[in-house]
């Protein structure tokens, strides 16, 4: 009877009920969501670790995110076209194989900082399959599932979280380079697998079938033309380039912490590499019990107002990493606990601007035009960044602080009617 009282209560909670009852391609993708995430998760805490054990320099670790920024521009401006050329879903899977299980081998048999270089080159490849999958994800979706859409996307990520621990460990038996090796190669087949579901077990959005008959024998150097007429849309459109405001600096300090993190908690403030796997579990724990205790509190109040509070708390994050005295822990454990609400009330609500901000008719166009400016005006600031750690491992969190303070300016004046994608 417990049990059964249980699971009612479980279906009966917001999230599992739309889990669910969601039709369409939703289910799935958000399903095997982990086997991205899970590998992801295994390496994240050391990669940069991993490129410097293998000769990698700060400098070049900085040089890597800039060149690879300046492809990946490139292959987000074509992602919507090829989108609408090819179809949302084999887009998709072409993007998965291409840009994760083909990177991650290489990856995996890196020696030095070509390999490394090539790698992340062809790891670009994903910036066209985030497009497809963006909108395999969303098309056949109803406006009023956006957020929800998006929370799951986030736990299923965090539930991947639970897995870090066991590189930590391998790591603390066997080394750092031989682990990261062995799951890059994991990660490639992962991928794989996953490609084969995607193919599997979804279907072409009507909207993605309209674009494919459309764009159907039109040269793709003419539907780059077509650009041109949308481009003014999105530097009209007040929602549009708010929300590209936000997109560029979640993406430049995601890179800051995602890069440099490990680094700094490692080489700074003395935490053992073999521990890093685990704050990423405590950032999600903390995520997780947010999302199904409060998140769906808060969905009746407007995007900005979450969104506020999570940016003054990141501020507060990087304050406690600049100032943390050195060879203490907690710092980084409170760091890691502020950070995890912080994610919760921020990313999710992002990408559902995102959504909310575009024609549905273009969706492909200006998602990847979208992503290319962002990538774009992110470019510089691998290398910057790069050098700033190499001055004081510090500076690219006091970056990131005045980033999460004018993500609050822009915050500010956002207008939630704007969301409709009324021009401004």
């Amino acid at each position: 009877m417990k049990k059964n009282r249980w699971v009612r209560a479980m279906r009966s909670h917001p999230l599992f009920e739309f889990l669910f009852t969601v039709k369409g391609n939703t289910k799935p993708l958000i399903l095997i969501e982990p086997l991205w995430g899970i590998p992801f998760n295994l390496l994240a805490p050391f990669i940069t670790l991993y490129m410097v054990a293998l000769g990698v320099t700060d400098v070049q670790i900085g040089l890597i995110l800039s060149i690879a920024m300046v492809v990946q521009v490139a292959f987000s401006f074509l992602g919507g076209i090829i989108a609408d050329k090819l179809g949302r879903r084999i887009t998709t899977m072409l993007g998965d194989f291409f840009g994760w299980s083909v990177a991650c081998f290489i990856w995996a048999i890196s020696q030095n900082f070509w390999f490394f270089l090539i790698a992340v080159l062809m790891n670009s490849f994903e910036q066209i399959n985030q497009t497809a999958w963006y909108c395999l994800l969303v098309e056949d979706s109803e406006e009023k599932d956006i957020l929800n859409i998006f929370n799951w996307i986030t736990i299923g990520g965090l539930v991947a979280v639970f897995f870090a621990p066991i590189s930590g460990l391998l790591i603390g038996r066997f080394s750092l380079v031989p682990v990261i090796r062995v799951v890059y190669f994991s990660f490639s087949i992962s991928m794989l697998l996953k490609t084969f579901i995607t193919m599997r077990y979804t279907k072409e959005t009507r909207q993605g079938m309209v674009r494919r008959q459309a764009t159907k024998g039109v040269s793709v150097w003419k539907l780059v033309a077509e650009y041109k007429q949308l481009v003014p849309y999105i530097f009209r459109n007040k929602a549009t380039m708010q929300t590209l405001a936000i997109m560029v600096i979640v993406y430049i300090t995601g890179m800051i912490n995602n890069n440099f993190f490990g680094l700094y908690v490692n080489l700074r403030m003395g935490i053992p590499e073999q521990y890093l796997a685990f704050f990423p579990i405590l950032r999600a724990i903390v995520m997780i019990v947010f999302m199904f205790a409060i998140q769906h509190r808060l969905e009746r109040l407007k995007l900005k107002i979450p969104m506020q509070v999570g940016l003054v708390v990141y501020v507060l994050c990087q304050m406690l990493l600049i100032f943390g005295p050195k060879g203490r822990i907690w710092p980084v454990v409170l760091f890691t606990l502020l950070e995890a609400i912080a994610n919760a009330l921020v990313m999710p609500r992002k990408d559902a601007m995102q959504v909310m901000s575009v024609d549905p008719a273009e969706r492909a166009r200006i998602v990847a035009l979208l992503t290319a400016f962002m990538i774009g005006f992110s470019s510089p600031f691998g290398y910057m960044v790069g050098l700033l750690s190499s001055i004081d491992r510090r500076l690219p969190f006091v970056l990131s602080s005045f980033l999460y303070l004018l993500a609050i300016l822009v915050i500010s004046r956002f207008k939630e009617r704007k969301l409709m994608g009324e021009a401004g």
